[in-house]
């Protein structure tokens, strides 16, 4: 199975980019992880947010592939604890060749992006700054796969 985190946004700091590259390594070759970085449509004062939604929307669909179990986060998807994340990425590894994660700009995403959704997950009732988001899910993604082979790291 490969993972694919999908994101919508600027280059993040040099240190989150370092975060992403470091879990992204330590996941084995059954479970690699990419990421593909769309750029986010532009902003201004008098943006109307829902067409700068729909134009993200556009590119999110273009880098979708029709045979992936899509996982959309937004805040009205359900919290995860890291035991159903590694439940979770036990029977993706038995069905599907690719999960994609999509993660969208700042203004969230278009209600068609999360309605086409396999599964709408939620990393938290909190606000976290955007950028962060991508090194906190391939994190998460690395801890839930230490569990299901017993490694350490998920009781650090």
């Amino acid at each position: 199975m490969k993972l694919e985190l999908i994101t919508l946004g600027n280059k993040p700091p040099g240190w989150v980019s370092e975060g992403v590259e470091e879990y992204r390594r330590r996941m084995p070759r059954e479970c690699s992880v990419t990421v593909t970085a769309l750029t986010m449509a532009r902003r201004g004062k008098r943006v109307d947010v829902m067409k700068v939604k729909e134009q993200e929307a556009q590119k999110i669909m273009g880098a979708s592939q029709p045979d992936a179990y899509r996982v959309v986060l937004d805040v009205r998807g359900r919290i995860w604890s890291t035991e159903e994340l590694a439940r979770k990425m036990n029977r993706w590894l038995a069905d599907y060749p690719l999960v994609q994660f999509v993660v969208g700009g700042p203004d969230g995403l278009t209600d068609q992006v999360v309605d086409q959704a396999d599964a709408v997950w939620s990393l938290s009732r909190l606000t976290f700054p955007h950028f962060l988001v991508p090194l906190m899910i391939v994190e998460q993604l690395y801890r839930a796969w230490t569990l299901t082979q017993g490694h350490p790291y998920h009781r650090n």
